[in-house]
């Protein structure tokens, strides 16, 4: 896919408090943000926000970062150890298929909400 498919989406807004992404995350950006638009999510209602996890020791600085994404007036929060952790754990979340439905289900949820459900869940 050329630049072209994204042509009318704008792309995840990045926002860090810790002197912002490294270079490999943002070369593998463009291929997240095709990946949810095949699935059916709008790269630009996502903000991803990555900030300082604590406790840090200060002369060694951080040894994971808090990766917070917000989507819909929701968020949550997951802790890796560098950018490409978290791109890996968000790109496999954005593409993965639905769990299997309980009958009791009318239908299936929404991606968002399965997003969601999915990084509440303990790694």
């Amino acid at each position: 896919m050329g630049a072209g498919t994204l042509s009318g989406h704008m792309a995840i807004k990045l926002q860090s408090t810790v002197g912002g992404f490294s270079p490999a995350f943002l070369r593998e950006l463009p291929q997240l943000e095709q990946a949810m638009i095949a699935h059916g999510l709008d790269p630009s209602e996502f903000v991803i926000s990555k900030d300082r996890a604590s406790p840090t020791m200060p002369f060694l600085g951080p040894f994971f970062y808090d990766y917070t994404v917000f989507v819909g007036g929701e968020n949550f929060t997951v802790t890796e150890p560098n950018d490409l952790a978290f791109y890996e754990y968000f790109h496999q979340r954005c593409v993965a298929e639905d769990e299997a439905a309980p009958a009791q289900q009318p239908h299936r949820p929404g991606l968002i909400s399965r997003i969601f459900r999915w990084m509440a869940q303990p790694i």
